[in-house]
């Protein structure tokens, strides 16, 4: 049966482990000299080793022939271990086994002594998975283990675990494995199984694992699967990338804030169905070595690229401004942290592109224009207002001017119109002129409103407003309702006033009564041939 690369490859030994030095030395001299912790805590970014060294490290303390700290790999505690047969050494996920009955389980299981091996071994991977009960379970058991139990913690996340479980273990932090580390362990592995592997693609496949191992063989395996003689090429089309010339043409075009000619070449790699995320995840990386460019000289080991690229890097830096640079960057991770929660990767890539290309400052710059051209638009429609106001007769607001104290002692301030309507003559009156106007304005904000002033006419005298209506219910309505407030808004609106508004329905008006202003505006809209019902 097929088995994965990266679980045939696994180390046996921590002569085997890749990039940890300084934990592999420590724990071989550790068990050399019979003097192990009761409880390890490894902590690391994926695919560095630590589950590896953890079960190594169990098989080497209960070896029955270790060797300078390491399993001999010959005995049967040593096969057994790597069949995954010894019941002595127990891995736990506690992902899937993060509630307190889980670790009540294993507090009942370490008062047992070993079957067959000198140690009981707990490893508990992904720890930071347990809840708060679990690790306060967890916790005396690991203070004070018999003599008989190891317990080794790996984790991804170290901030997630308790302080107190942390001061109960001796921490090891794997560092993230070096690209020329991973190229070496690809090259050879290669060489094992009888594939041709080219150099600069175990770079490419080390650059892509970001420091895992377990990453860059998973990687391979996909290649191998894809084509037995792994180029660049092979690698690109493998992984979903894009291919290097594209990754370049999209960084051109940003630095000549060419959004259409970016957007094409996006447009083409997504119909090859390239991976945007791992693109935009690309461009961040190139994007950075640009940066790394543009500060610091003599800087080729810092840089992460192929041979080739260099030179292309440098033309970049050349080219664009450090804040331009740096603003890019955090345009790149923006996006890079929206692509898991968008509906479209190939839109958010868009709207990245459109921003790194500055298209969408010449676009504010246009908005604040319009913007611009809105502010006359408004000062225009004010202006109309109060010349309607002016051909109305309304008497305007004014902002209030600040006068001298003399001017205050000649010309007191005066008084405000108070209406008596009952004092008020017809003649006092002038016909709103622009009233089916503000009827539609109306309906337009509150159809309801409009509707019953549908054929009605309105007189003003100074910040005095006569309806004359039909309908004796909307009369009603008109009094218990705050229709008013919405009239008046519109009112003010187009004559820059409040007003003080009277609602009078045709049907309440005696034609007899000659001295009432009401029947005399009747009268004059009858003369205008304004049609309005008088009927008692």
């Amino acid at each position: 049966m097929y088995q994965a690369l990266y679980r045939k490859w696994r180390p046996m030994s921590f002569d085997d482990v890749v990039s940890q030095p300084h934990i592999t030395t420590t724990l071989k001299n550790q068990i050399k000299s019979g003097k192990t912790a009761h409880a390890y805590l490894f902590t690391g970014s994926r695919g560095t080793g630590k589950t590896t060294c953890a079960r190594i490290f169990a098989k080497a303390i209960n070896c029955l022939d270790p060797h300078d700290g390491e399993p001999c790999l010959e005995c049967e505690i040593c096969k057994d271990a790597d069949n995954g047969t010894l019941s002595d050494i127990i891995e736990i996920d506690a992902a899937s086994n993060s509630k307190v009955d889980d670790i009540r389980e294993l507090r009942e299981g370490v008062v047992y002594t070993p079957e067959r091996c000198k140690y009981k071994v707990y490893i508990i991977d992904e720890v930071h998975m347990l809840s708060a009960g679990a690790f306060n379970a967890l916790l005396k058991t690991m203070e004070e283990p018999p003599p008989h139990v190891k317990f080794i913690l790996a984790t991804t996340e170290i901030h997630k675990v308790p302080a107190t479980i942390v001061s109960r273990c001796q921490h090891f932090d794997f560092h993230r494995i070096r690209n020329e580390d991973i190229v070496s362990r690809l090259m050879y592995i290669a060489s094992q199984e009888g594939f041709t592997l080219h150099e600069d693609a175990a770079g490419m496949i080390a650059r892509l694992s970001d420091g895992g191992m377990r990453d860059a063989l998973s990687l391979l395996d996909q290649c191998v699967a894809y084509e037995n003689d792994i180029t660049l090429d092979v690698v690109s089309s493998a992984s979903g990338i894009a291919g290097r010339d594209y990754l370049f043409d999209i960084l051109e075009k940003i630095a000549e804030k060419d959004a259409a000619g970016a957007l094409r070449v996006v447009d083409k790699l997504y119909d090859m169905s390239k991976d945007l995320k791992v693109l935009a995840g690309e461009l961040l990386a190139q994007m950075r070595n640009v940066m790394i460019i543009k500060t610091i000289d003599n800087n080729k080991d810092l840089i992460t690229c192929l041979p080739d690229e260099y030179e292309r890097l440098k033309a970049l830096a050349e080219r664009m401004k450090l804040d331009e640079i740096l603003g890019d960057i955090n345009t790149l991770q923006e996006c890079s942290e929206r692509f898991a929660k968008s509906t479209s990767k190939r839109i958010e890539l868009e709207m990245c592109i459109i921003k790194l290309c500055g298209a969408a400052q010449k676009a504010g710059a246009t908005v604040q224009a319009a913007s611009g051209n809105a502010e006359i638009t408004v000062l225009l429609n004010r202006i109309t207002q109060l010349e309607n106001a002016l051909k109305n007769g309304a008497v305007l607001q004014t902002q209030p001017q600040i006068a001298t104290p003399a001017q205050q002692e000649q010309a007191p301030p005066p008084k405000p119109f108070d209406p008596d309507f009952k004092k008020m003559k017809a003649s006092d009156f002038k016909l709103v002129q622009t009233w089916d106007n503000i009827v539609e304005q109306v309906k337009q904000t509150n159809p309801a409103i409009g509707c019953f002033l549908v054929n009605s006419k309105a007189y003003m005298c100074q910040n005095v407003l006569l309806m004359i209506v039909h309908n004796d219910f909307y009369l009603k309505k008109f009094k218990a309702s705050g229709d008013a407030t919405v009239l008046n808004e519109i009112l003010k609106n187009n004559f820059g006033q409040n007003f003080t508004i009277k609602v009078k329905s045709a049907k309440n008006v005696a034609p007899e009564d000659t001295e009432n202003p009401i029947n005399q505006l009747l009268d004059k809209a009858k003369k205008l041939d304004i049609e309005v019902d008088i009927k008692k």
